[in-house]
C-alpha cells in the first residue's frame, strides 16, 4: 500500500496530559514509525503480546510490520502515542481500525505497553477511533477479544460495545461490537477520561 502525505490527518495530533501528570503526543501512524513499533511490541510481555496478536511472537515479521505502518488513513487508521524522554521518542500505545470490504463497518484493535496500562489511554484512544470512524460515515466498529481479557471487554462494555460468540463459534476469542452511525455524538461522558485487517485487529489492554 501506498503512502501519501496529502491523505495524512494532521487534525488528528493531539498532546493529552494523563492523570499521572505525563504528557504524551497522540498522532497518526508514519512509515517511518516502523522502528518504534517493533520496539514497543518487543517490550510487551509475552501475555500482552498474544492478547493483542493472538500468537507467540517475539516481534512484528517484517510485512506485518509494514502493513502497520503504511497505511492509506482512508481505509486503514491508526495512531499511535509517544513518551518522550529528552529528545528520544517510545510508542506506549496505539489503536487502529480497518475498514472491510463493503465500506461499512471496521474492525478496531488497541494496545497499551505494560508499563502504561491503567492511566486511561485504551479508553482515550478507543473514544478516538470511534469518533473518527462515525465522522467518516462508518455504520459499525466491531473487535476481536480473548474471552479471558476482562479488562478489555469491560471497556468495550462501558463503551458500547456488546459482546458476543465469534461467528467462528470458538469458545477462547468473542466479538465486541457496537454501532456507530446510532450515536454519531458520542454517548454522555464518552469525549471525557478521567482515568486518564492485514494483522489480527486484536485487543490488550
Amino acid at each position: 500500500m501506498s503512502y501519501t502525505i496529502e491523505h495524512y490527518p494532521t487534525h488528528l495530533i493531539d498532546v493529552w496530559t494523563l492523570a499521572d501528570g505525563r504528557r504524551v503526543t497522540v498522532r497518526p501512524v508514519l512509515p517511518q514509525d516502523a522502528a518504534l513499533e517493533q520496539a514497543m511490541v518487543r517490550a510487551l510481555s509475552p501475555a500482552s503480546r498474544y492478547q493483542r496478536f493472538f500468537a507467540p511472537i517475539r516481534e512484528l515479521p517484517a510485512g506485518w510490520l509494514e502493513r502497520l505502518t503504511q497505511i492509506d488513513y482512508r481505509q486503514h487508521q491508526a495512531l499511535i502515542v509517544e513518551s518522550f524522554e529528552g529528545d528520544e521518542a517510545q510508542a506506549v500505545a496505539e489503536a487502529r481500525y480497518v475498514v472491510d470490504a463493503a465500506g461499512e463497518s471496521c474492525e478496531f484493535a488497541v494496545v497499551v505497553a505494560d508499563g502504561w496500562q491503567q492511566r486511561g489511554l485504551a479508553r482515550r484512544l478507543l473514544q478516538r477511533i470511534i469518533e473518527h470512524a462515525a465522522s467518516t460515515g462508518l455504520q459499525r466498529m466491531v473487535g476481536e477479544v480473548l474471552a479471558t481479557n476482562r479488562p478489555m471487554l469491560e471497556l468495550a462494555r462501558s463503551l458500547g460495545f456488546s459482546v458476543m460468540r465469534h461467528p467462528d463459534g470458538g469458545a477462547q476469542v468473542v466479538r465486541v461490537s457496537r454501532p456507530l452511525q446510532a450515536a454519531a455524538a458520542p454517548p454522555t461522558g464518552l469525549a471525557v477520561d478521567r482515568g486518564a485487517p492485514a494483522v489480527p485487529a486484536s485487543a490488550s489492554y
